[in-house]
Formats: structure tokens, sequence, C-alpha cells
């Protein structure tokens, strides 16, 4: 189910998400680091969100298709992009919608698979539709960060974690499951892809003017780590 954060607030979120700290000046720049140039290339965007990626993807002359579970997530998309980007309304969970059609250069999942229990489906889905030695690249919640709030204590398993997050300035209830590398690993190789680039994130210069506390922190620890995965490279 969609956290109300990306749903009741939606148009807050696709705000907050603009120039913050973590999706701004973290993640993003990190995970737009490991696409090639993207001009005339065909690119699903998984967890679509309110269509910042896509807006890049779209601008830098890629063919774009947006996959979101959150119906008021893909109307901000259709309200910036209108008809340059193909859109559908997706639980992921489920894998990729039926419905969806051709194959991908690249498939991007920026902060969407740890809302999902069992990535297997989706994991096969999506080395089904990137062309051979096409590239998914994608971004979760470092391991080790995630460990601090396991109930149970225990690095090596797969738990459902509800925290209150205040990413819009307001806390709002979020709830997903952290896991350990092995099982990210494990599913992409089922998948018949391997990893060809793994990051964990650096913080972007802006970030040392507007919160130095943040700035040095994210020097020295991890928040999030970023996969470059090539199809049909494992099997």
């Amino acid at each position: 189910m969609t956290s109300r954060l990306y749903s009741d607030f939606a148009e807050q979120y696709d705000e907050a998400i603009q120039e913050n700290i973590y999706n701004a000046l973290l993640e993003r720049p990190t995970l737009l680091g490991m696409l090639p140039p993207l001009q005339g290339l065909k690119v699903l965007d998984l967890g679509c969100g309110p269509g910042v990626y896509a807006q890049f993807l779209y601008d830098h002359g890629a063919d774009v298709t947006c996959i979101d579970e959150s119906e008021q997530m893909l109307k901000l998309v259709k309200e910036k992009l209108d008809d340059n980007v193909k859109c559908y309304t997706s639980d992921l969970s489920d894998g990729l919608p039926d419905k969806l059609e051709g194959t991908f250069d690249i498939v991007i999942c920026p902060l969407m698979i740890h809302y999902i229990e069992d990535l297997g489906k989706l994991f096969s889905d999506i080395g089904k539709v990137l062309k051979p030695g096409g590239y998914f690249v994608f971004s979760t919640h470092h391991p080790l960060i995630d460990a601090q709030c396991s109930p149970s204590g225990s690095y090596l398993r797969q738990e459902h974690v509800t925290e209150e997050w205040n990413t819009i300035g307001v806390p709002v209830k979020v709830s997903f499951y952290r896991r350990p590398l092995s099982m990210l690993f494990g599913w992409l190789s089922s998948a018949g892809m391997c990893v060809v680039d793994l990051r964990e994130g650096m913080p972007a210069a802006e970030m040392k003017e507007k919160s130095p506390v943040h700035y040095e922190k994210l020097l020295k620890n991890p928040n999030f780590i970023f996969f470059k995965c090539q199809s049909h490279c494992c099997k």
C-alpha cells in the first residue's frame, strides 16, 4: 500500500525533494552519475514519483515511460510532461504490468525497492524488458543504516519496519523492508543481471554550504546504496 507521503501529500513531497538534502544533494546526483548519455534511449522509470527523474530523462533526449502506484504522483508527472512520456499506474510488488510495451535500454528505480517484500517477480520482469546488455540502475536504503532499526537486532533477516519521516516538514508514517545485501544479489542473479557498478553516495558540493553538519556526516557515513546492473550476463 502506498504511504500517505506519496498520495495525500504528493504535492508537498514534490516540493520538498526539489532541493532538499537527501534527495536533491545526495541520492539524485549519485544515481544520475551512473547513467550513460541518454539521447535516443528508451528508459523505464519505476516508482517515478512526481517526475523529477522523468523530467531529466526527457530533457536529455530519452524516450521515457513512467510507472507508479500513486495516481496522485502520476497526475503531477502528466502536468509537467503532458504526453511527452507514457504513464502506467501499477503496484510494482506484482511485477511489471502486462500492458507495458517494448524493450528498454535502461530501467531506473530510485528509492523504491525497499517498499516491496519479495523482489523476485519485479527483478525477473525487469530482466525480461531490458535489451541484451541494457542497464538496471537503482538506489535503496543502505543496509548498514537500516540494520540500526532492526526490531530483532539481526542484520541477516528481512524485516518490516515502520518509522515517522519528516520529509515534508511534518511527521508521516512510512513502512518499508530492511534486508541484507545477500538477498538483493540473489534476486539480481536469478533475474540474469550482474552488478557492474556499486556506489555508496557522496554529498554534492552544494550541501557543504546548505548544511555543513549533514555534509560532514555524509562524507563519512553512507545513507543509500546504488547499483548499476547489466542484463543477460549471469545466465
